[in-house]
């Protein structure tokens, strides 16, 4: 039993997958590993915009990075964020040890809930890049180890609405744990995993609790609007902390949770800038910066607690979906954003 796929690790030998630099994507399937014939990534938010970033915005050039970071390490691990997505397919074959080998069947499409970063995966090629829903779809195979959630696709949703809902479904998860009543929080981040959290807490702080939207967005605020949940939207760029400490101050005052959402790395002072003395911070972005979060704090002299998200949070997958069959703004938030 290899439950954590240490026989594809080619380089550097005794890390994990995830901390591989490269990946056997090519072994025969083992006994207790699952095949997954990909029909499309889910590219993570902060990996897309840095991708599109360096191709100029032209989608063929933006699958070309993608197959050439596949072709040289085995796996979808953007060198330049870190990060990966996930993808949806449908199950090639199951190992017989494989903990779902006795109700998993061949041709069930599912979509993989961890990250590509960790995923082996061999791409044959390229059939169409969507930059406004950060969706490639594509023609290979990726292989899950034991350990490798998945979920199957909901028959009541679309197929893009459910796979964009859970790329982002640890972020209200995780949220949900710190989200008290009557609280004050604040979303850096107007998109997928932003618009999650804001109905999660919406539900959650009650008629006398007080949620903010941030972005520089105003098209990304606007958006968001038509979600019906928060109190104030502030339009500034999170990557400049005094002009967010001055929004926020002029919104009230700093908050007790802040739920930091954003794609762009830099933005991790402004989440503490924006938080009250003993409040919560969660990096939920992938383009976070532990050092920068520790450091940070430590330099302006903030006590609070900072956590780093995880994207895994028991049933996180359930309830992103049903958040999205609950609320018909935020399903047609993510109709269109993945049209």
């Amino acid at each position: 039993m290899d439950p954590y796929g240490l026989r594809r690790v080619v380089s550097p030998p005794g890390v994990l997958p995830q901390r591989a630099d490269v990946l056997d994507p090519g072994l025969p399937l083992g006994e207790d590993e699952l095949a997954v014939r990909v029909e499309a990534l889910n590219v993570d938010a902060a990996s897309f915009r840095q991708l599109e970033g360096a191709a100029g915005g032209d989608p063929a050039r933006i699958g070309e990075a993608v197959l050439a970071i596949v072709r040289a390490r085995g796996k979808l691990h953007n060198p330049v964020t870190g990060s990966g997505g996930m993808l949806i397919g449908r199950v090639g074959a199951v190992g017989p040890r494989h903990p779902a080998a006795a109700t998993l069947r061949p041709g069930a499409r599912i979509v993989t809930l961890v990250s590509l970063t960790l995923t082996p995966l061999r791409l044959e090629r390229i059939r169409a890049v969507h930059p406004a829903a950060e969706r490639i779809e594509c023609d290979g195979e990726a292989i899950l180890f034991a350990t490798g959630l998945w979920a199957a696709l909901p028959a009541d949703l679309p197929e893009s609405v459910a796979l964009a809902a859970l790329d982002v479904c640890g972020a209200p998860a995780l949220a949900a744990r710190h989200l008290r009543p009557g609280a004050r929080v604040l979303v850096l981040g107007a998109g997928k995993s932003g618009a999650l959290v804001a109905v999660q807490a919406r539900a959650a702080l009650g008629p006398g609790g007080f949620l903010a939207v941030a972005d520089r967005s105003a098209a990304a605020l606007d958006a968001f609007h038509r979600l019906g949940v928060a109190d104030a939207r502030l339009r500034v760029d999170a990557a400049e902390p005094l002009a967010v400490l001055a929004e926020v101050e002029a919104a009230g005052g700093r908050f007790d949770l802040v739920v930091s959402c954003t794609t762009v790395p830099g933005t991790e002072l402004s989440a503490i800038l924006a938080v009250r003395e003993g409040g919560t911070v969660l990096f939920f972005s992938t383009a976070t910066s532990f050092t920068a979060a520790a450091l940070g704090a430590e330099g302006v002299g903030k006590d609070a607690t900072l956590v780093i998200g995880n994207g895994y949070v028991p049933g996180h997958a359930q309830l992103a979906l049903d958040l999205v069959r609950r609320h018909p703004p935020l399903r047609a938030f993510f109709e269109e954003r993945t049209r």
